[in-house]
């Protein structure tokens, strides 16, 4: 299975935050799955680190070096993913969820037919089955 991790899941791996589950943690070093992280994960940590470093202490280089070291592939920012937004449905009754890296990540793993790892609630108000909630 492919999976495409959440920002907050890359760093909470990144971490060993134990809010990261076991059963999560099992899944992205399973070798039998393949992980990936998002050329937006990057951006929007190096955004953070840059704008905010006593909250985000971690450069973009940083967490692409260890995810290089853990074994997760790239997924770089294609035309088709940001066209593929346009396709994705909120639940009924939900709202607008206005995080554009949240919906590009989103557009990523369904256009790329990954499970995007996520703890968002936002997120998981979209009707996809590209969703994997922890």
């Amino acid at each position: 299975m492919k999976f495409l991790m959440d920002t907050h899941i890359l760093i909470w791996h990144f971490e060993k935050n134990e809010k990261l589950a076991e059963k999560v943690r099992k899944m992205i070093s399973d070798k039998n799955n393949t992980t990936y992280f998002s050329s937006l994960s990057i951006f929007e940590i190096e955004l953070k680190h840059k704008n905010h470093p006593d909250k985000m202490p971690y450069s973009g280089e940083e967490l692409i070096s260890y995810c290089k070291t853990f074994g997760f592939k790239p997924l770089t920012l294609e035309l088709n993913h940001v066209l593929t937004f346009k396709t994705l449905k909120r639940k009924e009754g939900k709202p607008l969820h206005k995080d554009p890296f949240d919906n590009l990540l989103l557009a990523q793993a369904v256009a790329e037919e990954m499970m995007f790892i996520t703890h968002d609630e936002h997120i998981a108000e979209y009707d996809s089955e590209n969703i994997f909630k922890v």
